[in-house]
């Protein structure tokens, strides 16, 4: 990761750990089975890698799978043993996972797959994972083929923003993988207008960004939903995508 404002953004989720574990969206269960079903036999044993809070890590917990959460940032971490206290949380990250070979069945990666240095980490990934086992990384987005989604994406943009193209969202070949496959699952989150300005306040972009660029960049926000019939009085459903891409370990 040689871009200094990309590896900046990649790290500088523990300042908003809490925040970020009380308005980040979970992911939807259809989406966690049916990544799980591209690994051979019956997954038991589960990785979630640069878990984070635990978002994922807590959706795969509640299928009683055996799941460890690799999580380089302390902040984080500890958000994510108090949200999913039976989950084994271990500090490290994706180009040196701190597991034996062949140790786990599936490996989980959600919203965070595009911080690693990907052909590291996918080498890597398949040491750990046993052979027939399940690469899964996965994306919520906002749903932007609605029509006011689609406008309150296009706010609060600050210097240091950028938008994941299609091509950089699939991840690449690996020797020691099959093809991925790729399906799409449709996701919400019940939120306030208020809740959602939270949680783009989490997003990296907003965290690194001039304190004043990023303050105007949610109040802009703020101005839209206010405005907005779908969101301007009390709880509104965020529509939302999600992306899921599995492979199988050779």
């Amino acid at each position: 990761m040689s871009d200094p404002t990309r590896a900046r953004r990649a790290s500088s989720f523990g300042s908003r750990a809490a925040a970020y574990a009380e308005h980040r969206p979970d992911y939807p269960r259809e989406a966690i089975e049916w990544g799980l079903s591209g690994a051979s036999g019956t997954p038991r044993r589960v990785l979630d890698l640069g878990a984070g809070t635990g978002k994922l890590t807590l959706g795969l917990a509640a299928l009683g799978l055996a799941v460890t959460a690799v999580e380089p940032d302390p902040e984080m971490r500890a958000e994510l043993g108090r949200v999913v206290p039976s989950a084994t949380s271990l500090a490290g990250q994706a180009e040196r996972i701190p597991l034996p070979d062949g140790e786990v069945d599936a490996v989980f990666v959600g919203q965070a797959f595009h911080w690693f240095d990907v052909p590291v980490a996918m080498t890597e990934i398949a040491r750990v994972l046993r052979p027939g086992g399940v690469l899964v990384p996965m994306w919520n987005y906002e749903d932007d083929s609605v029509p006011w989604v689609a406008e309150f994406g296009n706010l609060g943009r600050t210097g240091v923003s950028r938008v994941w193209t299609d091509g950089e969202r699939a991840p690449a070949t690996h020797p020691e993988f099959e093809p991925f496959e790729s399906r799409t699952f449709h996701h919400v989150q019940r939120r306030t207008a208020e809740s959602l300005v939270e949680t783009i306040a989490t997003h990296s972009h907003m965290i690194v960004a001039d304190p004043a660029e990023a303050a105007a960049g949610l109040a802009e926000i703020r101005r839209f939903l206010a405005a907005n019939p779908h969101t301007a009085s009390g709880e509104f459903d965020l529509p939302l995508r999600t992306w899921v891409f599995r492979a199988r370990r050779s």
